[in-house]
């Protein structure tokens, strides 16, 4: 509510002041407002309030003024056309609901002094719509539920409109009226007074806590002012009234599987546990003792149910709960009769509510024209699994409405169905079925259909089957018939025929077959024979007889049994018949010439009818010189023949194959195939992949046969089974002929396409081969395509050399099995010489080089490796007289014997030279023996001499200055391996050390100053000194262990050495001589010559 206050400015405001006087005027409009506002305080009403319930009075009030007493009378005027006014000694008054817009109204206390009138605007969107508060008119509660159950009026009759009403209501629990639900509900006021209703499940069983209830409301209507909630109506409450026992609520509860669920219990002691199934839960605490456990989500029970288990100090307290499924909706509802009489309806129920027992799911049929039904309480089936229903035809009824109902205690669901029964017939099973002959070619069949079919045509299908042939099925149409025995005909079947027969029926409409009756098996009776045999014929190799062959005819063509064959022949001549032939014998040999006349042959076929019309061939046969065995090659078991159109064909062509493996005469099988085909496919059951066949293709003309082609082929080719038997024919050293034979045709299973030849170097005793499909690079091969060779020869090889050779053959169907040899090449003579010959030549050239190289050089070698050595035996200045010594017989040269001799003669050259190094003596006698005998020097002298045994004088040469000096010297054979003396040591030697054989390597000669001897006089003094013990000969060399082992200084080594050479000189050769201790052997030896040995 807004208050309004008004006053007039005075006019001399109006005027212009100065800053000054505005000042002044402002602080007295400021004292004159405040001095209203006490006077207001103090003296009138305000604060004025109006509220609504019902929207056609309003309740308004108003703070009486400070000061005003009790009794206080008010008169209250709204200023509205027309004006009217109310007394109340309250401060709140009803009014009628003002129109819209402001209104002024007026509160004045009477009678009373110092307060003033009160003037107060109202408007209706300043007036508060707050409903009346409302009233429970019952609550009541379902403790097997837990469910309560709230009556209220919600007192519309009060409102002329109709309005929106939202209602709120609100549950409390236990005694401390603890808030655990707050509901909305909606109406709506229609002005009438209407009681509602409205129920709420607790989640805890009631019996478990006391539950409050309260409710108030809000109108929701076109109301312009503010709009408030009602006051909450007085709490109600339920409470459960508990007996002495102590109690688990709820009992036996069927629950939905996954939902949520309270247990509580009861109990005047202390619970300790609390658990569901083996699950121990927490507990909540109600009051007193009382508690409950919370489940969240739980599972589907045992068909036993689930226990819930409360523990106290002194007790055990529990109940069972089953968690379950509502019934599905029930699937594939199908209805339908098997003998017109009663309705069979089947459903499946789907998913299993794992409720049984008591609170399993039971259907109720009930049909809606009629308003009959059925029921059905059956066991929990398992998924996919159906249930039936029995209902009962009624009379004249053809069209039924079923609705079929599901319900447990978790929920209920339905399925419907509209059927025309005569539509939906399934018979039962036909019994009694029997088989009865009519002819050869017809057969009766009876059975029994139980029901009432008389109103309806039947359908019933037979299926017929025989031996090794595809079952038949035929259609036939019978009226319904009252005594439920039916009988058909049932014709066109084969004589003398097994066949197996079965029925089965349903309504003309068709629905369902029936089930198949029994099967039966019959023989149909025995006929004429239709066709004659297919027969051929073949001349024996001599030309004289005729073997006939004919093929058993086929069950459907002998209409019986066949007993017997007639066998004839007839030409322009004569007629020959022979004598009639038993079964099975399919073959009759005449005797006919051949070149003679030409006959046609006839054979009849007989059973126990009657005879078969003849089939008849001719004899002759019309040569074909252009033929040619032509190869072919088939596929699964069949081989295809063609050949060109032959208008001279007037009868028929005969294909007739055989295997070539098998002995004459060549005959397998044979197929007639008309005249005016050009191909054929032969198709035989005993066709062998690897076997080959031969195939004779005839033509008929003139009533003879005429062979066209000849084929030998194979249904399919296949590798060989052996290897070709090879041998080697001849063997080189570089080549290698080898020869093979054909393989057998049984074993080879194939058009022969070719050989593979592999050779490489092996040898016999390898322990594992190696495989020649590898692809090695040492393996060579030779692919012989050409069928008619027989030899291969293998160049281009190593001389003995060891080689394994392989022979496969391969035909279109594989390649065949290997076979090996192993086979040395021979040696490569000419190789061999040639190898022989080119070292001997190049020795011999080398010879021949070398020999030319000796000769041009040999003077150099001869200096180099054997320079001449004298004989001792040809020196003559060592040859003694007999005379000359005694003791020996026989002149002995070296031998050191005392003697005296006669004579020496001493050549004495005179020389003036100071010193002589290294000068070669030759002796005189070796070399210059003419010389040395012809020629005497100036200065020869003879002197008497006789050596001494052991020593031997070195004269001075300082006494024979004046006269010259000639002088000897010996030297030991030591002395050439010692070190070479200095001069003014030479002159010191003991002449006893010095004993023996002193050849002139180095003579140190001193000569008379003045005197002086040209060089060619020196070389003539040259000659040998005998050694002085020959006893003192030691043969072994002087590089041999025994010589420098030898610790003897005076031992001489070895024979006599010459003047110009270090090697020992041979010792005469007589018994008296030293014998060599010592293999003594030099390389010069080698090269020594002997001349006078």
């Amino acid at each position: 509510m807004d208050i309004y206050l008004s006053w007039r400015r005075p006019s001399w405001m109006r005027m212009r002041t100065t800053s000054g006087v505005r000042w002044l005027l402002a602080t007295f409009i400021l004292l004159y407002l405040m001095n209203q506002v006490n006077s207001q305080e103090r003296g009138a009403s305000h604060h004025l309030k109006c509220t609504t319930n019902n929207l056609q009075t309003w309740d308004c009030s108003w703070r009486a003024p400070l000061g005003a007493g009790r009794g206080t009378l008010y008169e209250v005027c709204v200023e509205d056309r027309p004006r009217f006014c109310y007394q109340s000694e309250k401060t709140n008054i009803n009014i009628p609901a003002l129109s819209p817009g402001d209104h002024e109204i007026t509160v004045n206390p009477l009678h009373e002094f110092g307060y003033s009138m009160s003037k107060l605007i109202i408007n209706e969107k300043d007036v508060s719509l707050i409903p009346s508060t409302p009233e429970i008119l019952n609550l009541s509660a379902d403790f097997s539920t837990s469910t309560l159950y709230l009556k209220w009026n919600d007192k519309g009759s009060i409102f002329s409109n109709h309005s929106n009403v939202i209602w709120e209501i609100k549950i409390l629990r236990k005694e401390s009226m603890e808030l655990i639900k707050s509901v909305r509900y909606n109406t709506t006021l229609n002005g009438k007074d209407t009681v509602h209703h409205w129920s709420w499940t607790s989640d805890l069983p009631l019996e478990c806590a006391v539950h409050h209830l309260a409710i108030r409301y809000y109108i929701d209507c076109l109301f312009p002012g503010h709009k408030e909630w009602s006051a909450w109506s007085p709490v109600k409450n339920i409470s459960w009234i508990p007996d002495s026992q102590n109690r688990v609520y709820p009992q036996d509860k069927v629950i939905l599987v996954g939902s949520d669920i309270t247990f509580c219990c009861v109990s005047q002691e202390k619970v300790l546990l609390a658990q569901i199934g083996q699950k121990k839960c927490p507990l909540i605490h109600l009051d007193g003792e009382n508690v409950a456990i919370k489940i969240h989500n739980i599972s589907v029970s045992a068909n036993s149910g689930t226990n819930v288990v409360f523990i106290t100090e002194r007790d055990m307290l529990g109940t069972v709960v089953f968690a379950g499924y509502p019934p599905d909706r029930p699937q594939k509802l199908t209805c339908e009769t098997h003998d017109l009489k009663a309705i069979v309806c089947r459903w499946n129920p789907g998913r299993p509510t794992a409720l049984v027992g008591p609170r399993n799911t039971s259907y109720n049929l009930s049909e809606s024209f009629s308003g009959k039904y059925v029921r059905f309480q059956g066991v929990e089936a398992f998924m996919n699994e159906s249930y039936q229903l029995l209902f009962q035809m009624l009379p004249n009824q053809e069209i039924y409405n079923f609705t079929l109902n599901a319900h447990n205690p978790l929920g209920w669901s339905e399925s419907t169905l509209l059927v025309n029964i005569t539509e939906r017939v399934s018979p039962h099973t036909p019994t009694s079925f029997r088989v009865k002959d009519i002819n050869s070619t017809a057969v009766t069949l009876s059975w029994h259909l139980p029901g009432n079919f008389t109103k309806i045509n039947l359908l019933c299908q037979v299926a017929i089957k025989k031996a090794n042939s595809i079952q038949e099925p035929r259609n036939i149409t019978v009226k319904g018939a009252e005594s439920s025995s039916y009988l058909v005909a049932v014709n066109k079947l084969n004589p003398y025929t097994i066949y197996t027969f079965r029925i089965r029926c349903s309504s003309e409409t068709f629905w369902k077959w029936s089930k198949w009756s029994i099967e039966k098996q019959h023989l149909t009776t025995e006929a004429i024979p239709s066709k004659g045999p297919d027969t051929w014929r073949e001349w024996s190799s001599d030309g004289k007889n005729l073997i006939v062959y004919w093929k058993p005819l086929p069950i459907n063509e002998a209409n019986g049994k066949i007993l017997s064959y007639n066998v004839s022949c007839s030409s322009d001549e004569e007629t020959q018949s022979l004598s009639e032939i038993l079964d099975p014998q399919h073959k009759a040999e005449i005797q006919l010439d051949k070149d003679k006349n030409d006959y046609i042959i006839s054979v009849v076929a007989k059973n126990s009818v009657g005879s078969s019309p003849p089939s008849k061939i001719a004899s002759m046969e019309i040569p074909n010189d252009n033929l040619k065995v032509e190869q072919a090659v088939g596929m699964e078991k069949r081989i295809v023949l063609t050949w060109h159109p032959d208008p001279n064909m007037t009868c028929d062509y005969v294909v007739k194959w055989c295997n070539l493996s098998h002995s004459e005469p060549c005959l397998m099988d044979w197929r007639k195939v008309p005249s005016n085909s050009t191909e054929t496919v032969i198709e035989s059951d005993q066709f062998l992949p690897g076997v080959r066949y031969h195939f004779f293709l005839y033509g008929c003309r003139n009533q003879g046969y005429q062979l066209l082609r000849s084929i030998v082929g194979y249904i399919e080719e296949l590798a060989p089974i052996v290897a070709p038997n090879f041998t080697v024919e001849d063997t080189s050293a570089d080549s290698i002929l080898v020869k093979w034979e054909n393989i057998p045709v049984d074993q080879l299973r194939g058009f022969l396409r070719g050989y593979l030849f592999y050779f490489e170097k092996g040898e016999r005793d390898t322990s594992k081969m190696r495989d020649f499909d590898s692809g090695r690079s040492d393996i060579k091969v030779k692919n012989i395509t050409d069928i008619s060779q027989k030899t291969l020869r293998i160049a281009d090889l190593q001389g003995k050399t060891s080689y394994r050779l392989v022979l496969r053959a391969y035909t279109d169907g594989g390649m065949g099995p290997e076979k090996s040899m192993f086979v040395v090449t021979k040696e490569n003579s000419v190789g061999l010489i040639i190898a022989i010959l080119i070292p001997v030549a190049v020795a011999v050239l080398v010879g021949v080089v070398t020999s030319i190289l000796c000769y041009r050089k040999r003077e150099w070698i001869k200096e180099t490796f054997y320079p001449d050595i004298p004989n001792p035996e040809n020196c003559k200045a060592l040859q003694f007289q007999k005379s000359v010594c005694e003791g020996t017989s026989a002149p002995k040269t070296l031998e050191m014997n005392p003697c005296t001799p006669n004579n020496v003669e001493v050549l004495e050259t005179r020389s003036t030279l100071p010193k002589i190094e290294d000068t070669e003596i030759i002796s005189p006698i070796a070399e210059r023996p003419e010389e040395s005998s012809d020629a005497e020097p100036e200065n020869h002298v003879v002197v008497s001499y006789c050596p001494p045994i052991i020593e031997e004088e070195i004269p001075n040469p300082a006494a024979d200055e004046a006269v010259g000096t000639s002088q000897v010297i010996y030297i030991d054979i030591q002395s050439m391996y010692q070190p070479q003396a200095k001069p003014d040591e030479e002159q010191e030697v003991d002449p006893a050390v010095g004993a023996g054989y002193k050849p002139q390597m180095r003579l140190p000669i001193q000569l008379a100053v003045g005197e002086t001897a040209a060089e060619e006089d020196l070389d003539k003094t040259a000659g040998y000194r005998p050694q002085a013990n020959v006893n003192a000969w030691n043969l072994v060399s002087p590089d041999s262990p025994r010589s420098t082992d030898s610790n003897s200084e005076i031992v001489s080594f070895g024979s006599p050495c010459s003047i110009n050479s270090r090697q020992f000189l041979i010792p005469p050769r007589d018994e008296d001589s030293p014998k060599s201790n010592g293999g003594g052997w030099s390389f010069t030896n080698f090269f020594q010559n002997k001349p006078n040995d």
